[in-house]
């Protein structure tokens, strides 16, 4: 028998549609750096999120907005050189591609031929309509996010759930059916009634991920550092801790402090 190691198959768009075919959720993880991507792909993660949330728990700062195009770059490039299997989507940040559809395509293919990610995620419906449609002729794929968009957090005021009110539901309903016409191989929904969301994913061909959007969608979304336990500030109701690596790291790095301090490290063993 061949001690070859198996052949890693990639996660494609194409076996993303496959998978909600069959029934089969999709796992979707933030990275932000290699190590952590390479761990996440091993892992057997099926789609990595290179997120614009990196604003927040890679640079401090309070919303998403301030982080660039460059930036995003610069993490997209980390995350791609640790992954084998996983599908990489990268976030087109604040101000690369709202209003203006030629910056849009300009901002897709600048990421995609620097990073050798896949495909790129951008917020909102019929307002963006022209800057997907121009990076999809383009050749690249894109993935829509409704509901939540923390881009717009100023004009929402509020990390409250959307689409509660008939209105928004409606408008919603229809952004996703136009993302889906245009050509997005899927879409993320975020905190939105999981009766909406479920309405929704059943109506659609395309897969949709959720975060904060109940269990009747086709795969789940999180951001890695709450997930880990590595922030603590951060508790929405939908979100599920596995690890609380705050405390685990914190109290390492002080056993390492008094290590130091007692002359116990480097030990004889540890020295040359």
């Amino acid at each position: 028998m061949s001690t070859a190691k198996k052949q890693v198959k990639r996660v494609t768009t194409h076996i993303l549609q496959g998978m909600k075919n069959d029934g089969i959720p999709i796992s979707m993880i933030t990275a932000y750096d290699f190590s952590m991507a390479r761990i996440y792909d091993d892992a057997g993660i099926d789609v990595i999120l290179v997120g614009d949330s990196a604003s927040n728990v890679m640079a401090g700062h309070e919303t998403t907005l301030p982080i660039t195009l460059d930036q995003m770059i610069y993490h997209a490039q980390s995350v791609v050189r640790g992954v084998k299997r996983a599908l990489v989507v990268v976030d087109l940040p604040f101000g690369t591609y709202q209003g203006d559809s030629k910056k849009a395509l300009q901002s897709a293919i600048k990421i995609m031929k620097e990073s050798g990610a896949h495909a790129v995620k951008l917020e909102g419906g019929e307002m963006i309509i022209d800057s997907i449609e121009r990076i999809l002729k383009a050749g690249v794929p894109v993935m829509g996010h409704l509901g939540l968009t923390p881009q717009s957090i100023y004009k929402f005021g509020t990390y409250t759930v959307r689409a509660k009110e008939e209105a928004e539901a409606k408008q919603l309903m229809d952004d996703i059916k136009l993302l889906e016409k245009v050509g997005c191989f899927g879409v993320v929904l975020e905190k939105i009634p999981a009766e909406l969301a479920q309405k929704v994913s059943k109506s659609l061909i395309i897969p949709t991920i959720g975060i904060g959007a109940g269990s009747g969608v086709d795969g789940q979304v999180l951001v890695s550092h709450d997930l880990l336990g590595i922030t603590k500030e951060f508790n929405p109701r939908f979100l599920r801790r596995y690890l609380d690596l705050y405390s685990e790291i914190k109290g390492a790095v002080e056993q390492y402090i008094s290590d130091v301090k007692e002359r116990d490290f480097p030990s004889e063993q540890e020295q040359y």
